[in-house]
């Protein structure tokens, strides 16, 4: 089985009907249709090296544009009979594949997973993804599940999201018919009933056009994580979940962007709502932190295999990773 990843970056243009399914067309095609939208995203398929700190992989994702974390990408890679199902990582917001997955990509791929990643949910802006509108993101999160599932010849796919990424695949998969083709989803840090953005959004509630005036200090898809947005309102109306798919979110009491963090947990049959700290109260990790704590990605494989032994509980400093990224994000 081949792990490496190979290529170069390789952009799909798609067409979001009125269906609401994506469909894969060539440029000329694209557009056809008073009800169709443009949907482009990027398959990264440079690797780069293996990553254990946020901040380092947000450096190297900057000054190598669309790298693919290692392990992921490989389109010839065929699922065994342990692990059937092709992985799906999706990334979180203003951010790529690389600097999210530089460790657990890698990670999967030496168990023997095939391990796949996009970046999407670009609004234009260069090298920044996971940003436009979430419904949007979604239709190209579909497109590239149908893209791996071709490759591969699996029936079915399991999702992880970080952050937005988990929005993004939940509203692919109950809205989007993703049920059908998803095995098991997994949330990390997952925004179900919206974030407070390190308590900005109480504050920002209290003006006029609220929506608005996040969507212009951050991003579409920003704006849309705030607590009772319509946006997440819509999408959690008549239940978290939908019939068929093994639900999994992984939150923090300490996530610095969702209070109270149990706005995580999904309220609906077929969750399971994971807390780190009830399962290793050493570790007091965040928000940022997450998909490098080593605990937490061993929860990770555990949920895509449970015959995967439980994690080695590892202390983490509160606040740990915040002041590294931020300093990474405005270098």
């Amino acid at each position: 089985m081949r792990t490496a990843a190979v290529g170069a970056v390789a952009a799909v243009t798609t067409v979001l009907g009125s269906s609401g399914h994506a469909a894969t067309a060539t440029p000329a095609d694209a557009g056809r249709g008073p009800d169709s939208e443009l949907l482009t995203y990027v398959v990264p398929n440079s690797p780069g090296p293996v990553q254990t700190r946020h901040g380092a992989a947000l450096r190297y994702a900057e000054q190598n544009p669309d790298s693919a974390p290692l392990g992921a990408n490989d389109f010839d890679c065929q699922p065994g009979p342990r692990h059937p199902n092709p992985v799906v990582l999706v990334h979180g917001s203003d951010s790529d594949a690389y600097t999210d997955w530089a460790a657990l990509s890698p990670m999967l791929a030496a168990q023997g997973f095939c391990v796949f990643v996009l970046n999407y949910g670009s609004d234009g802006k260069p090298g920044k993804y996971g940003r436009s509108d979430m419904t949007r993101s979604a239709g190209e999160v579909a497109d590239f599940v149908e893209r791996v599932r071709a490759s591969t010849g699996a029936d079915q796919v399991d999702l992880v999201g970080y952050s937005q990424g988990a929005t993004v695949t939940r509203y692919f998969v109950n809205r989007l018919g993703g049920a059908d083709v998803v095995n098991r989803w997994v949330g990390i840090a997952s925004p179900t009933y919206g974030g407070t953005m390190f308590g900005i959004v109480p504050l920002l509630r209290l003006l006029p056009h609220s929506d608005r005036i996040a969507e212009l200090l951050t991003s579409k898809a920003v704006s849309q994580h705030m607590r009772g947005s319509p946006f997440l309102t819509a999408l959690n109306a008549g239940g978290d979940t939908v019939p068929g798919v093994r639900y999994t979110t992984i939150a923090s009491r300490y996530d610095e962007m969702i209070q109270p963090y149990t706005n995580i947990a999904l309220r609906g049959p077929g969750a399971v709502n994971l807390v780190v700290q009830d399962l290793c109260a050493e570790d007091q990790g965040g928000h940022f932190s997450m998909v490098y704590d080593p605990f937490v990605l061993g929860l990770v494989v555990q949920v895509l295999d449970p015959s995967a032994p439980s994690p080695a509980c590892v202390p983490v400093p509160l606040g740990y990773g915040i002041l590294d990224m931020m300093i990474a994000s405005n270098s």
